[in-house]
């Protein structure tokens, strides 16, 4: 049983109440460390831990011992990511299914799952058919939802995730077969005809929630963008377009990742060895951007991006596919149809708010570019000019010789469990929910390094799992992810359907000789990562069709980046970074410098993100292009954002955003001046404020997307016009 969460006073985190059941994990180092400011651990007979500032308990030793050993103890939670996985921690309970389904517990659950599920939801339809207008009608639609969401969301995780082939393909089948369901349950008149009735009726709309009526809405949408109105034969287009598009943005997808293959023979003998070799073949899979040499990096980009003409071709197929189902449907492009219901609405609002904030930024980004040229005329005087596959490079260069912030000289101050107790700290003050670890069941998880959590509200109690995949394996997707396993929503017998979501990422490898170590940056994005992860814990919504991170694009980034403001607050980290083996807080000089080293090049960095931004609503624009996507690339490159195109190389293929963020890409900018906002108004004078947090709990995070975002952001929170205010606010923010 999860222990009760004590209130948290101004003083700093309470003394957390363990109950004797709960493993307390020691690490020792023979190492000499002065004791005298340490918190004596136990203050009840109940094994009470009194954490020290950094939430973390360090045992005493006796005095005739201290000058040998430094002992540091983990709270479970820290212990859970700072140790390799034991046996010991597994439950060992009968095999169970992933995920606690008990039918996965082979490939072929997934076939029983999405039998059990596609039956369920034509049992579902036909009753909303037959529903008399009223509050009903949206449940039925919501439970058809969950039904179908239930299989998909978690399919669509394990057909990337698993590392068993058997349960990829398996799942790979569920998600095809969900969402053929999917899209024609959206063209399917008779469906569209109840939900049509309920919103005609005035009378009865009048009488809904807001949420309610908001969801409702939200599922007429969905039946307009996929054609309802159309006649029989270009309804059957539309959902013949949609299953196309679903294998196009899967294989363009899976060539975004896929590596070059060059011979030895034609690599220079003194780069052959900065690339792994396969099967007789030198294997470049990115763009080496942190390698110190500029030919390594040249010749990395010229190689990654060389034009592949079946990862263009499907591209092109990509575009044009969605320009056609948008005209369908009755848009004029499929910009248009895919802004509809996001805070920015069309693509003209999206296009004048990149402008204005180029414009903003180009100067800031010439003097980011000037100071980069001279660093590279320094360290290579005979070719200073700045190339693509620079200022990744020479910014870093320039952070760390200004600031020393070299991240081995960090690492140790951030290891994966310390983190771990930050955030679980920031979150108690901030929220009152605690972490706690959970060992998982036999077969419940599909990796032995998988670590599970129960996330508790102090008065809510359990709220619900985040499923943390973080440690590196052959095999595993290199990319960082948050995903929604099941949605959280009302249950007709009152109980809330707690949400269960699994954060992927790739923090490095854990082993024997100690814990895994955090750069800076890998801090930073594990703490935008929890960000996702506590919006969909935090959202508590009666429809799951709105539950957490399931609302508008430009609006689902908020959480996690204001989570990396909290990152770069020296009163958090300094809570948190402790030495994994002595227990040395990381200083006050080194946070601060690492906070001020983020402004640097701030502007030109936000200027790529600009230019990709533009680049993206241009692909989703007017069609045909009239041009090659290689050609408006190197138009839009040059104009916004000044570094010349390097001649036969395509970016865009190697534009995996395109796939989920088609035509928003914009978001994580519009996100990025809300979060900006919020902390400026709510956290930046009290980082761990209780107030600020439980307002922001209740106006923001807890609608999920079942409230007007922009309504959130202008009326409740700032008072002002975001979009007219957000490049201001943003390019303020880069002021050293």
């Amino acid at each position: 049983m999860v222990p009760p969460l004590p209130a948290v006073t101004q003083d700093g985190p309470p003394p957390l109440r363990i109950p004797l059941s709960t493993p307390v994990y020691i690490c020792i180092y023979t190492k000499s460390f002065p004791l005298q400011h340490f918190e004596d651990m136990f203050s009840t007979s109940r094994a009470a831990v009194r954490w020290n500032h950094g939430w973390r308990a360090l045992h005493r030793v006796p005095k005739s011992r201290q000058s040998q050993r430094c002992v540091v103890t983990w709270s479970p939670v820290g212990a859970a990511f700072n140790m390799q996985a034991h046996q010991s921690l597994m439950k060992a309970n009968a095999t169970n299914g992933l995920f606690g389904v008990p039918e996965l517990n082979c490939p072929e659950g997934f076939a029983e799952a999405r039998r059990t599920a596609l039956q369920r939801a034509e049992c579902l339809v036909e009753e909303a058919c037959r529903a008399e207008p009223g509050p009903r009608v949206v449940e039925l639609f919501d439970e058809l939802s969950d039904c179908l969401c239930r299989v998909a969301d978690l399919a669509d995780f394990v057909r990337i995730a698993h590392p068993d082939e058997g349960f990829r393909e398996a799942a790979d089948e569920a998600c095809v077969s969900i969402g053929t369901m999917v899209e024609k349950l959206n063209t399917n008149a008779e469906l569209y005809s109840s939900l049509r009735r309920l919103m005609e009726n005035a009378k009865i709309v009048e009488l809904l929630d807001e949420e309610t009526r908001r969801v409702a809405e939200l599922f007429l949408f969905d039946f307009e963008v996929s054609g309802i109105h159309l006649d029989v034969e270009k309804r059957r287009a539309a959902v013949k377009l949609h299953v196309e598009l679903l294998e196009l943005q899967t294989d363009f997808l899976a060539g975004t990742y896929l590596p070059c293959r060059v011979d030895p023979r034609v690599m220079p003998p003194h780069l052959a060895p900065c690339f792994p070799q396969h099967d007789g073949w030198l294997q470049v899979s990115g763009l080496h951007t942190d390698s110190s040499d500029d030919l390594v990096r040249e010749v990395a980009y010229r190689t990654y991006l060389h034009p592949n003409e079946a990862q263009l071709t499907r591209l092109d197929a990509l575009l044009e596919s969605r320009y056609r189902l948008a005209k369908l449907l009755g848009y004029s492009t499929f910009a248009d149809r895919a802004l509809r219901g996001t805070m920015a609405k069309n693509p003209g609002t999206v296009m004048d708010f990149l402008v204005k904030l180029s414009n903003k930024l180009s100067e800031k980004t010439q003097q980011d570019f000037t100071m980069m040229r001279g660093m590279k005329i320094k360290l290579n005087p005979m070719n200073p000019e700045l190339m693509p596959w620079d200022p990744p490079y020479y910014s870093g260069l320039f952070r760390a010789e200004r600031f020393n912030i070299h991240p081995s000289l960090y690492s140790p101050f951030f290891s994966l469990g310390a983190c771990m107790e930050g955030l679980n700290g920031l979150f108690s003050q901030l929220l009152g929910v605690m972490l706690y670890s959970e060992p998982p069941a036999s077969g419940e998880v599909w990796s032995p390094d998988v670590r599970k959590l129960a996330v508790v509200h102090e008065a809510e109690g359990l709220l619900g799992y985040i499923y943390c995949d973080f440690f590196q394996r052959p095999g595993k997707p290199l990319q960082d992810c948050h995903f929604t396993i099941r949605g959280g929503r009302r249950l007709p017998n009152g109980e809330y359907q707690a949400p269960v979501v699994v954060l992927m990422l790739n923090l490095g490898t854990q082993s024997q000789q100690g814990p895994v170590l955090l750069t800076p940056g890998m801090m930073e994005n594990l703490f935008h990562e929890m960000g996702h992860a506590m919006h969909s814990m935090l959202g508590r919504t009666r429809y799951q069709h709105v539950t957490g991170t399931r609302c508008a694009t430009d609006f689902a980034e908020v959480p996690s980046i204001l989570m990396e403001y909290f990152a770069s607050d020296y009163r958090v980290v300094s809570q948190f970074a402790r030495h994994y083996q002595t227990g040395q807080a990381l200083s006050k000089s080194m946070v601060s410098r690492l906070c001020e080293s983020k402004k640097v090049c701030a502007a030109s960095d936000m200027q790529v993100q600009v230019y990709y931004a533009i680049l993206d609503q241009l692909y989703h624009g007017e069609h045909p292009l009239n041009k090659s996507t290689t050609q408006i690339l190197q138009e839009t490159q040059e104009r916004y954002y000044g570094i010349p195109h390097i001649p036969n190389t395509a970016w865009q293929m190697r534009f995996g955003h395109l796939v989920g963020y088609g035509a928003k890409y914009y978001s994580y900018l519009l996100s990025r001046a809300v979060a900006s906002m919020l902390w400026r108004k709510c956290f930046s004078q009290n980082p761990f404020s209780r107030e600020m947090g439980e307002r922001y709990q209740q106006e923001m995070l807890r609608h999920g997307g079942g409230k007007e975002p922009i309504a959130m952001v202008e009326g409740e929170n700032l008072g002002k016009s975001l979009l007219m205010i957000a490049p201001l606010d943003l390019h303020a923010k880069l002021d050293v």
